[in-house]
């Protein structure tokens, strides 16, 4: 579990614990021991997606989605030892490394991936975050997002919120929880922006329930 934001109280923590063996998603109701929101469950499906040459995979520690998914395709960086040194999978690579100062050249990768990873990071960082990844990107180079879609409107009282996942591979299934800080409305568009001012072009974007994937590209010279 992703542990870059907080500690999971240990009221909220027995909570989800009991609904990721139950299968059942918590209610709002659920969480009103402290301050935390326990979303809905998120159900994602994540199959195989077409990839050339090595994937940067920025936040790759925790369960190493993409590691599992990709395996000696992908160098993955976190900003905690520990949180790789924990992911499962056989990346080709585990580096400790900041996303905003990412130390590869320009051009490095044909393909990088943010597996809800954003969350974990500043908004007021994000913008920082894409003008490294389309540095590091190749010209035609594909940028693939998942996040959540927080709620744009919520008590004042939760000043946190819990999203419980459940994430289907083509050969593997993990249940698993991330927490952060509310960020209320921080959605796809947010996303779409940035990246068009980093200089990406929009391939799709696509809202789920309670969560989002897109794709962008660096443009071809």
């Amino acid at each position: 579990m992703k542990r870059n934001a907080f500690l999971i109280t240990a009221a909220a923590a027995s909570l989800f614990v009991a609904a990721a063996a139950s299968g059942a998603a918590l209610s709002p109701q659920d969480a009103k021991a402290g301050q935390r929101f326990i979303h809905p469950r998120l159900e994602i499906v994540l199959p195989d997606f077409p990839a050339e040459g090595l994937i940067l995979d920025i936040g790759g520690g925790g369960e190493g989605v993409i590691g599992q998914l990709k395996g000696q395709q992908v160098v993955a960086i976190d900003l905690l030892k520990r949180e790789l040194e924990e992911a499962p999978g056989a990346p080709l690579l585990k580096i400790v490394m900041d996303a905003r100062d990412l130390k590869f050249l320009d051009g490095a990768f044909s393909t990088a991936t943010v597996f809800f990873t954003f969350m974990y990071i500043r908004p007021e960082d994000h913008e920082k975050v894409f003008q490294e990844l389309f540095r590091v990107l190749k010209p035609g180079g594909r940028l693939l997002i998942w996040d959540p879609l927080f709620p744009a409107k919520i008590d004042e009282k939760y000043t946190s919120i819990l999203f419980p996942l459940h994430i289907r591979l083509p050969k593997a299934e993990i249940r698993t929880g991330y927490g952060v800080g509310m960020k209320p409305g921080q959605g796809s568009a947010h996303f779409v922006d940035l990246a068009k001012a980093a200089g990406f072009e929009l391939v799709s974007v696509k809202d789920e329930t309670g969560w989002f994937s897109a794709e962008f590209q660096k443009p071809a010279k």
